[in-house]
């Protein structure tokens, strides 16, 4: 199977290339530009003959066909990532979320090539209607808001692949994923878990934005591999949305009194206004937990590690990092 993966060289990216790779009749073509993600991430697959990758944007319509046209399956991941990155890259992460994305469906339809559409948990915008199934009404802030753009370019990202499917006949499976995290998973863009754990390791206050109060749920990076590769394998998912994650809530004081246990830590915890670290043009989501029981009758996909299995991993990523 010759596999495209947008976005090879991110935390989820290249992890689903790895995956990927390890089925011996795959060969994966795969693009990044490097704006939030690591080469450190592939650069041990150069050396493999069936990986093929390519340095550039999807908003290089050339070169995206190039990799298209060599490609039966395309698994888009390539987005802006991340609440500190977006709030700083405003225009561009708009681009390439919207842009990027339709490149990408007007190749994929020229042959009908299945593709995977990664969306987000923010689609969901600042319901209290939790958990959130794939039905559930969206509520966002005004657009002086600035943050609720990327929530809005995921949605005109879903009814992009959506009337794509409509009408070009384009099989399509999109998912929202809710905050994914594990090894390789950096703190610079915002991700909280590998944040916590650094400030941890380091002896420095465990910085909690807002109130903490916030409720999340977490998924390991090996549950979310699993997931996309098994919606993309059934033909049942065509044309269909689902919620990747985990189904057990914790909130964010929680989460950073876990990590200062784990880490055997004596960093204090310290809570910082939301507008001291991304200005006044910032809400924030208060629920981030899915309902996961149509992709779990869809494909029988359950969470098989847990928020402590997940910040243990981190806390040994970090300590094999700094030695």
């Amino acid at each position: 199977m010759q596999c495209l993966v947008t976005g090879a060289a991110g935390f989820i990216g290249s992890n689903l290339t790895e995956r990927l790779l390890l089925k011996e009749n795959n060969d994966v073509f795969a693009i990044d530009d490097f704006s939030t993600g690591n080469k450190e991430n592939i650069s041990h697959l150069f050396n493999n003959p069936r990986f093929h990758f390519q340095q550039g944007s999807i908003l290089d319509k050339d070169l995206l066909k190039e990799l298209i046209d060599k490609c039966e399956i395309i698994y888009h991941l390539a987005a802006a990532v991340g609440v500190k990155y977006i709030m700083e890259n405003l225009i561009k992460s708009i681009r390439i979320n919207i842009e990027g994305t339709e490149n990408v469906l007007e190749i994929a339809s020229h042959d009908k090539k299945k593709v995977l559409i990664t969306s987000s948990s923010e689609i969901y915008g600042k319901s209290e209607n939790y958990p959130f199934n794939e039905e559930s009404d969206r509520i966002l802030g005004p657009t002086t808001k600035l943050r609720w753009s990327y929530s809005a370019s995921k949605a005109t990202d879903e009814f992009l692949a959506i009337a794509y499917h409509k009408e070009k006949v384009l099989p399509i499976v999109i998912t929202r994923l809710f905050n994914v995290s594990g090894p390789k998973q950096v703190g610079e863009y915002g991700m909280v878990i590998p944040r916590f754990v650094e400030q941890a390791l380091k002896g420095e206050p465990i910085t909690v934005y807002g109130d903490g109060k916030q409720l999340r749920s977490f998924i390991h990076i090996e549950d979310t591999v699993n997931g996309l590769i098994s919606l993309m394998e059934n033909e049942n998912t065509n044309g269909e949305i689902f919620n990747l994650g985990s189904p057990q809530p914790v909130n964010i004081s929680q989460l950073a009194e876990m990590v200062k246990q784990l880490t055997q830590s004596k960093s204090q915890i310290k809570y910082i206004p939301y507008r001291q670290v991304y200005g006044d043009d910032f809400e924030d989501l208060k629920y981030r937990v899915p309902d996961i029981s149509k992709i779990s009758k869809t494909i029988g996909f359950k969470p098989t590690k847990s928020l402590e299995d997940i910040i243990k991993d981190v806390i040994e990523y970090y300590k094999k990092k700094s030695k």
